[in-house]
């Protein structure tokens, strides 16, 4: 199986060894992160930090200031590594060592431009905005994506691209000291307190029959036990929390959301990669971040499996918590997959033990991923790795070779 492993561009960048290492691990791309959000992260190898905090979300190239005059949604220069084009030097040096680069970029998980723009972020039954999830049903936000989208993923050096948060964000956030964990949400309770009630969802919500002011208030009247310490019983998995969502707001509320929700992402999603496709080359390849239960919603969109493999080349899915969670994940694009020869199911494999990894059964789950219907394997995240932990990946590929 192909293999590629996720990198930051400061992961590269004024490290001369780093390149080399990467490619010594065995796999054959990078999924170089272009367009980023606020992040602290650990460098164990970089002779010059440990510790890179990125304050804000930014790109990690020198944006075009024309195609950006005039527009309030634009994105964020970084100013914490002393590379003005950090992406290109990075890979610059990863197609030197031979290891293919694809850029990876960041659309409605934003907290810059959300600061910025109040009115253009997701806003919830209670009233509360949420700075860091552009509303995806917003006219502004999908020009805006489509704009970084085209810009970001088509970066000199790049052979395909890998776009995170094509389409909802919510509630979950891993805020910097998140103080949310209380509430004992669940993915049923996340998907309440994630439904957006701006007026261009409310108007949304009206056209798929709903009325909107109905629709908040059993919204709210459902999560008010979850704030009382008495969340509902839902069955675990994605069945069982959209059955969850049902019964707590009826079929025909919950359809008419989530048909909204599913209409306003997939044009999102339509627009953005589109804008890719007009700026790239032929062959550049677009692989979207995701997650087959269509109400889920974060990094890893939820979507129904045609609707996402009818629109890109492909898709990355997360992988790691064991045999029934990769089946549950990895199924529905699989069934997809037999049906459209030469798309891409890649299996995203946390490898770093304290996010919750394990390399050192790798090659066992890369290969019961593979028998899954997965088609290539993602790392997550070679710069965030210890050495040891590098060590169990590069054992692993050449297992698998």
């Amino acid at each position: 199986m192909r293999a590629g492993a996720f990198l930051y561009p400061w992961d590269v960048a004024g490290d001369g060894e780093a390149a080399g290492r990467i490619a010594a691990l065995g796999v054959a791309q990078a999924t170089l992160a272009s367009a980023y959000h606020t992040t602290r992260a650990a460098t164990p190898r970089h002779p010059a930090h440990r510790v890179v905090t990125a304050r804000h979300s930014a790109v990690y190239y020198p944006p075009d200031e024309a195609r950006w005059a005039g527009r309030a949604l634009r994105p964020g220069a970084q100013r914490w590594l002393p590379e003005p084009d950090a992406f290109g030097e990075a890979a610059r040096a990863l197609d030197a060592a031979g290891v293919e680069v694809h850029s990876w970029v960041i659309l409605a998980h934003n907290s810059l431009v959300g600061e910025r723009n109040p009115s253009s972020t997701v806003v919830n039954a209670h009233g509360d905005r949420y700075p860091w999830a552009l509303c995806v049903a917003r006219p502004e936000v999908r020009a805006y994506a489509a704009e970084l989208a085209a810009e970001a993923a088509v970066r000199p050096g790049a052979r395909g691209t890998e776009l995170e948060s094509c389409g909802w964000y919510g509630f979950d956030h891993l805020h910097a000291h998140d103080k949310t964990a209380g509430a004992a949400l669940g993915g049923t309770g996340g998907y309440l307190m994630s439904l957006c009630f701006c007026e261009e969802c409310g108007a949304g919500y009206a056209a798929h029959g709903a009325d909107p002011d109905e629709l908040r208030a059993a919204v709210r009247a459902a999560l008010a036990g979850y704030w009382a310490g008495r969340p509902p019983q839902t069955a675990p998995g994605r069945a069982g929390e959209w059955a969850g969502v049902v019964a707590l707001l009826g079929a025909r509320a919950a359809a008419a959301a989530a048909g909204w929700r599913e209409r306003a992402a997939t044009e999102f999603r339509r627009q953005a990669v589109a804008a890719v496709r007009a700026a790239a080359p032929a062959g550049f390849r677009i692989l979207l971040h995701a997650d087959p239960a269509p109400h889920r919603c974060g990094a890893n969109v939820g979507a129904d499996p045609a609707a996402l493999l009818d629109v890109a080349d492909g898709v990355v899915v997360p992988c790691t918590g064991g045999e029934e969670a990769r089946a549950e994940a990895l199924g529905p694009f699989a069934a997809r997959l037999r049906r459209g020869a030469g798309t891409t199911l890649a299996a995203n494999l946390t490898v770093v033990s304290g996010m919750g990894g394990s390399p050192g059964t790798l090659a066992a789950d890369a290969a019961h991923a593979a028998a899954l219907g997965a088609t290539e394997l993602r790392l997550y995240h070679a710069g965030l790795a210890t050495d040891a932990e590098l060590d169990a990946v590069g054992r692993a590929l050449r297992e698998l070779d």
